[in-house]
């Protein structure tokens, strides 16, 4: 069943590997044992009960509270050639029929059903004649009186659980305190050998408090540098959402209010435009956004303070679930304690003791100096493993200090006038900072005296150089964004003027998971253009069949094709997120596009690379093999010889072993590092320190003096030490 599950996975869902916890998972409820599973908001929650679905033979149930998200669930099942099915209110007569008929004749795999919905007797003398392998709940913190969305008919699912003896119970939720899961725990009878618990870390998300000051100013500032992102934006009352609304959409934004003063018709019209892309921003009460599952939410932002620390986990858990970096910033002012204070004295009782400790909670994770993570993750009884998470405002230290970035500056102009001032600013940040892209390669510009002259600097910090020229015409935008120098530069050039400013350092951090998921290459290096037109082509198909754009494939896949330029259906299926149902879909569209985009910009494929992720793909199981042979003596330079990859490549496999719960070969490790004794302590001190995840971190605190390679192999060490 192991087997199946992991071909189940890539054939059908296009991911090449689980994400933490899944696979445990699947095999319980595949051994029809009941669980309690806890797993962050874009942790892949879905995946623990529609995997063991499609290889059960009889019906999985999904209760849900939310009826967007049954809808938004069994449309991305239907792309991919699932048969579910979903039962409740917003359904006409007729599809509710029709819907009945495909879980009578055991045609559907799955049912999404509303808790009241499945309380009816018709739906319980249906069920009553149904094999049922499957039970789950969504949502299930609803089940207890101490989370922050008691439903009393949640508690009533413990009675229908009984009901199917031969089926395992899967109750699965993203916020739950220790006091809440043992409420689940005792209201389902399960014990706590059922019980999986996730990291609630959401590594890929940026926190950050600021003070509320002057909150336009501040989002707008904010939106500046996210054009045509996806964002959400919570204000507490409808009055505030409707005047941020409109004056963000004077300032040429593309935003839709949401909040219960609307008409149902409205609010349904606002969200399903936000989903499929024909809106960047949504400005919303609380009320939105239960049951949303856009995977390209780039920011959420927080105009007002929400209630309690449960409400702000979930509503920041909307952003990155495509595990690229998202910010969320929240505006804080003590005012705003006293309008949530208000709300709560309207409260009652054990309600209202219950509001004021989590009230209380949130005001320390506002307060902290520290990780903000800390508070957070021991609010839901977990222990941060590290002093900084190297993803939030306090552990960046953000310094509003103004300092001299003369020297930054003139590298900047020289090399917009040595490209000619024909190039727009990722194509002259690529050049500054190294890059082998396709572009660079294609112009020479490898061979400009700029090429590599400003390694020190990330991304997103050039980029802020950029604007910061811009504002102060130094440099101007011309046709197309094209990057033109202005007679006032020339001071610079010339060595006889310095300019001063502020960089938000916030801003330019890349996390170890967004890494992982299209790496760093991928993020800094892909064709901008292509992407647009991709995304272009997603849109149009997902217009003409009426479904959101993601549910064909995610932006991480996009990227992807935008950067290895993939024109045969063996590449494309190497790709995050492609798998043999959207390959034969939408494989020659896509790749329809590719084609016609390099012959019109004459760009050949990235052969090299794409080569190499097709080899990667076509050994997944290859780390099993891997990490027998490096324990068998074999070297990390010997097994990238013999299978023909690089050795950040068998690190990768090494470590995969590893974390399958496998040791490794200690001294091997040691013998492939060239650091000194001296150097290893180094870094195995910050490893202790920071965690061994930051690797930028660890590279920056060094002094850029140890590169990546090195600090992976230290990486590997420090975690094989620790298991030993």
């Amino acid at each position: 069943m192991i087997e199946q599950s992991k071909e189940v996975l890539k054939n059908t869902f296009g991911y090449d590997n689980f994400r933490p916890l899944q696979q445990e998972v699947i095999n319980q409820v595949l051994q029809k044992n009941d669980a309690l599973v806890i797993m962050p908001t874009g942790g892949g929650k879905s995946i623990c009960y529609q995997i063991p679905a499609l290889l059960f033979d009889g019906l999985t149930i999904v209760v849900s509270p939310l009826i967007s998200l049954m809808k938004d669930q069994v449309e991305q099942l239907r792309q991919l050639d699932v048969n579910a099915v979903h039962l409740n209110s917003s359904l006409s007569p007729e599809a509710y029929g029709y819907n009945v008929r495909q879980v009578k004749k055991g045609k559907a795999k799955l049912l999404y059903v509303a808790p009241e919905t499945l309380m009816m007797d018709r739906t319980q003398e249906m069920l009553s004649k149904i094999k049922v392998d499957c039970f789950t709940i969504d949502e299930a913190h609803c089940i207890s009186e101490w989370g922050h969305d008691f439903r009393p008919e949640y508690r009533q699912l413990a009675e229908v659980k009984n009901q199917f003896p031969d089926a395992a119970c899967l109750a699965l939720t993203a916020t739950a305190t220790p006091r809440v899961r043992e409420d689940i725990k005792k209201t389902l009878e399960l014990s706590d050998t059922e019980e999986f618990i996730a990291s609630f870390d959401r590594d890929n998300l940026f926190l950050k408090v600021a003070d509320k000051e002057d909150p336009l100013n501040q989002v707008l500032d904010f939106l500046y540098t996210r054009k045509n992102q996806s964002g959400i934006i919570y204000c507490l009352s409808r009055r505030q959402v409707d005047e941020l609304a409109f004056e963000l959409e004077q300032e040429g934004y593309s935003v839709k209010p949401y909040h219960a003063g609307l008409s149902s018709r409205q609010r349904a019209i606002n969200q399903r435009e936000f989903i499929r892309d024909d809106v960047s921003i949504i400005v919303a009460t609380i009320a939105f956004g239960m049951g949303i599952n856009k995977p390209n939410v780039r920011f959420v932002m927080h105009y007002d303070m929400p209630q309690n620390i449960e409400s702000y986990y979930q509503q920041i858990g909307r952003a990155g679930r495509d595990g690229l970096r998202s910010d969320c910033v929240l505006l804080f002012s003590y005012s705003d304690t006293q309008k949530v204070k208000y709300f709560i004295s309207k409260k009652e009782g054990n309600e209202q003791k219950v509001a004021e400790k989590h009230l209380d909670a949130l005001l320390k994770f506002l307060e902290t100096r520290e990780c903000r993570r800390i508070p957070l993750m021991s609010y839901f009884g977990e222990k941060y493993p590290n002093e900084e998470c190297g993803m939030c405002d306090n552990c960046l230290s953000v310094d509003d200090n103004v300092e001299d970035f003369t020297i930054q500056a003139k590298k900047m102009l020289a090399c917009v006038k040595e490209a000619g001032e024909s190039w727009g600013k990722t194509h002259i940040i690529n050049v500054l900072r190294g890059s082998k892209a396709q572009k660079v390669l294609e112009n020479e510009h490898e061979k400009l005296e700029s090429h590599g002259s400003g390694k020190e600097w990330a991304k997103g910090q050039w980029d802020q150089l950029i604007r910061m020229l811009i504002r102060q015409d130094y440099l101007s935008k011309g046709e197309h964004g094209v990057l033109q120098i202005e007679q006032k530069a020339e001071g610079i050039l010339k060595g006889n003027e310095n300019i001063f400013g502020t960089l938000d350092r916030t801003s330019t951090t890349m996390t170890t998971e967004e890494e992982s998921r299209v790496g760093s290459e991928v993020e800094a290096n892909y064709d901008e253009g292509l992407f647009e037109e991709l995304r272009k082509k997603r849109k149009e198909i997902a217009d003409e069949k009426g479904i959101p754009p993601y549910t064909i494939f995610p932006d991480t896949t996009l990227l992807e094709m935008a950067y290895y330029y993939p024109k045969e259906k063996e590449h494309l299926i190497a790709l995050y997120g492609v798998g043999k149902v959207k390959l034969k879909k939408y494989g020659a569209l896509f790749i329809g596009v590719i084609k016609n985009y390099t012959r019109e910009h004459s760009i050949k494929e990235n052969k090299g690379s794409i080569e190499e992720k097709v080899k990667e793909h076509a050994e997944i199981e290859t780390y099993i093999q891997v990490g027998k042979a490096f324990n068998d003596g074999q070297s990390i330079e010997h097994l990238s010889e013999e299978h023909g990859v690089k050795d950040v490549t068998i690190l990768k496999h090494l470590k995969d072993y590893l974390q399958d719960g496998h040791e490794l070969r200690i001294e091997g490790i040691t013998e492939a590092s060239s650091l000194s004794l001296r150097q290893q302590d180094e870094v195995t001190k910050i490893y202790d320190e920071k965690g061994p995840k930051m690797l930028k971190v660890a590279y920056d605190r060094l002094n850029k003096k140890i590169g990546y390679d090195q600090l992976r192999i230290m990486q590997l060490y420090y975690m094989a030490s620790q298991e030993k």
